[in-house]
């Protein structure tokens, strides 16, 4: 990616900006755990010849009329040409899901069920032919009433196959991707009563979903009455996604009562919950609060991860106590979790905003010589920096070593770094900023052009004024 140039090197000993001319910059996301570790190309698979058992996908997309009357003469068509195929449930299965794309009801879908079963005796439906008929009811502006759900609870039972916790996680989740809460309340209720009650899973999917699409008042009131009319009860994770939901409204007093409530409940808070209720307090930028956390996360014998030291250390960076900040780089590796790029650059950005943008290009030198990556977030970070403090000759060769690495430039660091050039009297620098926006599809054509023409009108602006650059 190429060497730091001698101006920087005289100002602070920096061993090397970027590592590894060839490679890609780090990603901010980290890999999957499981990645096979051998670079052997995997044996190839022979393709398997169709036989009569395999169903044809050029039959899977046959149904393209909502005619009930249509689809049974195409089904019997194709039947016709497949006879090996009535014996596969699969088959008969992947037909009904064609059907039901294109049906106008979940009734005709019904009635297309019952064709397939007296028609071909041979197929015989099961729990999964039931749920496609279930997702389409839930799905349906037709099925209103969710007649047709219930009619299909009822044909699942006479079967054999009474719906079970599988089968109210489809339906809760059919009836939310399409904004029927309301009608999944009342399934959970009727599903508690009649055939099996929510796994936790789908019961804290539901208040999750729930407490983003409503007021929490009436969340509060949906635990409450599931609880005394069905006896579902909140666990941990229940109350972990109600205090997330009020630390991102920025309700932090209610995420005390919360946690007390929880207490109360005979649940004793994580390491998660509590990474969570300081990261409520980082976006308050109150850092006597985020230590506050902390140490009590340690007075309830709950040991801190990675995430929490990050957390801890972005929350007094941000409120301005970057010298506190840098003191748990030592404790965390103490406790055995070395920085990470996340550590360093929230380290970073805190020393950026008190000015200290020099320093913060210092720090680069500690974070790689202790073996740690620098992302595209750490560049950009300090880009925005030294643009910020007019460090442009700094900020200038970071830039050309960003660019030629391939990193993509972030719109705040942009924007800062090609005002800086315009103040700066810099233009055709700032010219070049832009291109290379552009051209690596950083920003779009439009908020790149943007930020330079704003800045080109207040650097015409100020010499129309004869103002002091």
């Amino acid at each position: 990616m190429g060497k730091i140039s001698p101006s920087l090197r005289t100002s602070f000993p920096v061993t090397g900006l970027l590592k590894n001319p060839t490679s890609s910059p780090t990603p901010s996301v980290p890999l999957p755990r499981h990645v096979p570790s051998s670079s052997k190309k995997p044996p190839s698979k022979k393709k398997q010849p169709k036989t009569d058992r395999t169903p044809d996908s050029n039959s899977m997309m046959a149904f393209k009329s909502p005619s009930l009357s249509d689809a049974k003469k195409t089904f019997n068509s194709i039947l016709s040409t497949s006879p090996a195929q009535q014996l596969d449930p699969r088959f008969h299965n992947a037909l009904l899901q064609s059907f039901s794309l294109v049906s106008s009801t979940p009734q005709d879908s019904l009635s297309f069920l019952d064709y397939m079963t007296k028609t071909h005796p041979s197929f015989i439906p099961n729990r999964y032919t039931y749920h496609i008929l279930l997702s389409h009811s839930c799905k349906s502006p037709s099925d209103s009433n969710l007649s047709s759900l219930r009619k299909t609870l009822d044909l699942m039972t006479h079967d054999g196959f009474p719906p079970d916790q599988s089968s109210v996680d489809l339906v809760v989740r059919s009836l939310c991707s399409v904004g029927r809460e309301d009608l999944a309340v009342e399934m959970v209720k009727e599903f508690s009563l009649k055939h099996s009650p929510p796994d936790s899973f789908t019961y804290n999917f539901f208040i999750r979903h729930l407490s983003k699409t409503r007021v929490l008042s009436s969340v509060y009131s949906l635990i409450e009455d599931l609880q005394n009319s069905v006896n579902l009860k909140p666990d941990l994770v229940t109350y972990t996604i109600l205090i997330d939901s009020v630390c991102r409204s920025k309700n932090l007093r209610e995420a005390t009562r919360l946690l007390g409530v929880l207490r109360e409940s005979g649940f004793k808070p994580d390491c998660f919950l509590y990474n969570t209720i300081m990261k409520g307090y980082c976006i308050l930028d109150s850092g006597s609060e985020v230590i506050g956390v902390y140490k009590k996360m340690m007075e309830d014998g709950v040991e801190p991860d990675l995430v929490t030291y990050n957390t801890l250390i972005y929350g007094l960076s941000k409120a301005g106590r970057v010298n506190e900040s840098r003191k748990f780089l030592r404790v965390m590796a103490e406790m055995g979790h070395f920085p990470d790029a996340i550590t360093y650059t929230s380290l970073m950005n805190g020393m950026c905003r008190k000015g200290d943008a020099l320093g913060a290009l210092e720090l680069l030198e500690e974070m790689e010589q202790k073996g740690c990556s620098p992302n595209s977030c750490t560049y950009n970070t300090l880009l925005h920096g030294l643009g910020k403090s007019r460090f442009l000759d700094k900020g200038v060769e970071l830039y050309e070593m960003m660019k030629s690495s391939g990193m993509k430039l972030e719109t705040a660091s942009y924007a800062t770094f090609v005002r800086a050039l315009c103040r700066a009297d810099r233009i055709a620098e700032a010219y070049g900023v832009f291109d290379y926006a552009v051209e690596s599809k950083s920003l779009t054509d439009v908020a790149a052009y943007s930020a330079l023409e704003s800045s080109l009108k207040w650097l015409k602006k100020t010499r129309g004024q004869g103002t002091e650059l």
